[in-house]
């Protein structure tokens, strides 16, 4: 997800709050203020669900993709045990796949907002990290949208909330609209796609998934593109819960390029020494412990994508910080074994489920040592620093080696 300057890191429970209110503030205003300019004025109406959107706008239609998924996952094991928060993740209904078609619509911002060509906010396809309803998309922040650029034939909209800067969102939201689009229109050939190249790894994955092939636009905080035709694939993966099928898709569309033999089979995966990015303090005891275990340390964001993937899918044994260098677990082998190490006051389901889609993988989580989120809260020290327990590491990785 997007970060703010690591000395600010700690401060981001309140500006995440502050970001809300402001949302809703200055939308009361943006909205009013919408007719006086016209066609870059803010959408003043918005549907939840996409289905409405294409029933309300003349010309939109809905191409249906993949059914619905019901997932229920027993909770993990880890230490502490018994962490009540994990019971509220367990489950998931994963919406229906679908393509929106909106003729004349547009894409506003790095974040994707879809409008359709009356100024409809179709809120569905532009979802935005912790807004509860369209009024809290950060859309309403402007008081105009900028003038669009206009975009001949078909645009497919893929980009979509932090795909300019997190690998996690790249492989697990951006990617997966693409294969949700095969899914609905596999003849398509599309004149254009709207996705981040800002990133290396964006570019990377760009071209190890084929769409290079493409004429690719990269949206940025202050555009716009109004297309003689838009595509919009539906978003699945909302709670960061990773639906199996997104899994399936990825293993599919990204195989290892080389065989497992001469890569490390145990793997720590550093987070680095800065401070406020969910480092481990204490690491040099850490490796004291895993590397006369056969460990060997990586740091996924110093290697190529596809170097990324060739090593996890070599792994047997992966003991990491929670970190999006972790999201390449989809293609480790059906069998492996994890153990995540987070904040106490920051946990996070989306390698847990990664996980949980493989197979015969065994997950453990180990909290750090500090003072805990309230009862029953994940907290939202997201880049908080842990501090292991050694002893508890010992315990955990012996488990877990078993």
């Amino acid at each position: 997800m997007p970060r703010l300057p690591s000395a600010l890191e700690p401060l981001f429970p309140l500006v995440k709050r502050t970001h809300r209110f402001a949302t809703r503030r200055v939308g009361a205003v943006s909205r009013t203020l919408a007719p006086a300019f016209g066609d870059r004025g803010v959408p003043v109406q918005a549907h939840l669900r996409s289905a409405d959107t294409a029933a309300a706008e003349p010309g939109a239609l809905l191409h249906p993709a993949g059914p619905a998924e019901h997932l229920d996952r027993p909770a993990p094991s880890g230490t502490p045990a018994g962490i009540e928060w994990w019971r509220s993740v367990t489950t998931y209904d994963v919406p229906p796949r679908f393509v929106l078609e909106l003729p004349g619509g547009q894409v506003i911002g790095n974040y994707s907002a879809h409008l359709t060509a009356s100024g409809r906010l179709d809120h569905e396809t532009s979802h935005y990290f912790d807004v509860f309803g369209p009024r809290e998309h950060p859309i309403y922040l402007r008081t105009r949208l900028p003038k669009p650029e206009y975009v001949d034939g078909t645009l497919v909209s893929l980009a979509t909330r932090a795909t300019g800067v997190n690998y996690y969102h790249y492989l697990m939201d951006l990617l997966p609209r693409w294969g949700i689009l095969r899914e609905a229109l596999p003849d398509l050939r599309p004149d254009a796609i709207l996705a981040n190249t800002e990133p290396r790894f964006g570019r990377e994955l760009l071209e190890l998934a084929g769409l290079t092939a493409y004429r690719t636009i990269s949206p940025r905080k202050h555009s716009a593109f109004r297309a003689e035709r838009l595509l919009v694939p539906n978003l699945t993966n909302k709670a960061c819960l990773a639906p199996r099928w997104t899994t399936d898709f990825l293993r599919r569309t990204l195989p290892p390029a080389s065989a497992s033999t001469g890569r490390p089979e145990r793997i720590y995966v550093t987070r680095g020494d800065r401070r406020n990015s969910r480092r481990v303090v204490n690491e040099a005891e850490v490796l004291a412990v895993l590397c006369p275990l056969g460990f060997t340390v990586i740091d996924p964001g110093t290697l190529p994508v596809q170097e990324q993937i060739d090593t996890f899918a070599a792994a047997s044994v992966v003991v990491a910080p929670h970190g999006a260098g972790l999201t390449n677990l989809n293609f480790s082998p059906p069998d492996v074994r994890v153990l995540e190490l987070f904040n106490p006051s920051y946990l996070n389901p989306g390698f847990w489920a990664i996980t949980a889609n493989l197979g015969q993988a065994r997950y453990r989580y180990l909290v750090g040592e500090g003072p805990a989120a309230a009862p029953g809260l994940p907290g939202r020290n997201v880049y908080g620093d842990i501090t292991v327990s050694i002893t508890a590491l010992r315990s955990a990785v012996e488990e877990l080696l078993a």
